[in-house]
């Protein structure tokens, strides 16, 4: 029957990512590749969960105190006023959010711009909508976003351009003259655009956010996606968000509802409490990220990787290869779970250029999470020093 399955599923593969996780746990790897924390939610969230799957709240459910907040945020942070009523839609998490965007306003054969590397999920949305994406390429090593190249992507079939920022794999956070250039391009050829801005809270060195949806004239054609799994360090509990004017929300709502319904009952009653934290949490979790960073950049730097951008939000570094290693990064992240029992991901799985053409510098970086517990950390850092050899170089030799 394998013959009969859609065109769509037979499209998509499994995720690179997921399989190098599975391989960690199968055989006791150190798990420096899946971008979600492997310590303790807050307390106080966990608690709020508990009290509100014991108040009986199981059942559907649409908690429309989340919408208040998030709006108030809105304004609080980016000056964007919104209507908490009509503008926002609870989801399955940012990416059910990101789906139900795609959805709501992709058509067959219409092209979607994203910039180069690129977090592999918004490709599969694409796809499934029917739609083309369209890769922008960034240029290493700042991965800086090149006006006239970018021009150059539009077409007649252009129907929207979708932004991370600050940026999964990179760590990068576009510029205030990168997003007036991408906010110029969409209004001047009347697109649309969609952010995933799950890393807005966890950015660094006094790094400030900027919603492209704050820029003159983007408000009325911008839908941010956004969630609590990064800041809030439940990743699990799939609540997250899509936030655009009436009309498109209504669009992206009544898909969310056909196929999800509602987002977990208990745990968006807990999201209120989450949303609704002191602001010493959010400098908290920066300082605490920041430490993070800072150790792996340190520790890769001894080891020889080029780090020639570091990172300014998310929670991963991209890190080239020391120059003395001649493998490429399939080759290596192979070699890091065998000999030293360190899962990492390979940088090819987010850059989208064929193959046979594809620029050399696309094989030779490899993406670390670092949003782990110390232990975490301290224990990749041990297996990798275990195989270091006398000049200080890693050695995957027996």
């Amino acid at each position: 029957m394998e013959k009969k399955l859609s065109k769509a599923s037979r499209m998509l593969e499994p995720s690179p990512i997921q399989e190098l996780s599975h391989l960690a746990q199968r055989s006791g790897a150190v798990n420096l590749a899946e971008g979600f924390p492997d310590f303790p939610a807050p307390a106080s969230l966990k608690a709020a969960a508990v009290h509100a799957i014991c108040s009986d709240l199981n059942q559907y459910r649409h908690v429309q105190g989340i919408c208040e907040i998030l709006g108030d945020k809105m304004k609080e942070r980016y000056g964007i006023d919104v209507d908490c009523l009509t503008d926002f839609v609870v989801c399955c998490g940012q990416s059910e959010a990101f789906a139900a965007s795609i959805f709501s306003i992709i058509n067959h054969g219409d092209e979607v711009i994203l910039f180069d590397p690129a977090y592999e999920t918004y490709e599969s949305c694409i796809y499934l909508a029917g739609g083309i994406p369209v890769y922008v390429p960034l240029e290493p090593p700042n991965w800086d976003l090149n006006k006239e190249i970018f021009m150059k992507y539009f077409t007649s079939r252009t129907k929207a351009v979708v932004l991370n920022s600050p940026h999964n794999p990179t760590g990068k956070m576009f510029t205030k003259d990168e997003l007036e250039i991408i906010a110029e391009a969409c209004i001047n050829i009347d697109c649309f655009a969609i952010t995933d801005e799950v890393y807005e809270y966890i950015t660094y060195d006094k790094q400030k956010h900027i919603s492209l949806a704050s820029l003159n004239g983007m408000q009325e054609r911008t839908i941010i996606t956004s969630s609590l799994s990064k800041t809030f360090s439940v990743t699990g509990w799939r609540i997250g968000w899509a936030c655009a004017p009436k009309n498109i929300a209504s669009a992206i709502r009544n898909i969310h509802v056909k196929i999800t319904d509602s987002a977990p009952a208990p745990f968006q009653q807990a999201a209120l409490s989450a949303l609704r934290s002191v602001q010493s949490y959010f400098i908290s979790l920066k300082i605490d990220y920041e430490a993070k960073r800072d150790f792996v950049v340190n520790l890769l730097t001894d080891l020889g990787f080029k780090i020639r951008f570091k990172p300014q939000g998310s929670f991963f570094i991209f890190a080239e290869l020391p120059d003395y290693l001649k493998l490429s990064d399939i080759e290596f992240v192979k070699k890091l779970i065998e000999k030293a029992g360190v899962a990492v991901v390979p940088g090819c799985g987010f850059f989208h250029s064929d193959p046979l053409n594809c620029e050399n510098y696309q094989k030779r970086y490899i993406r670390f999470a670092f949003c782990k517990s110390e232990e975490t950390l301290n224990a990749a850092a041990r297996n990798m020093k275990l195989i270091v050899d006398k000049g200080g170089r890693l050695n995957f030799e027996d």
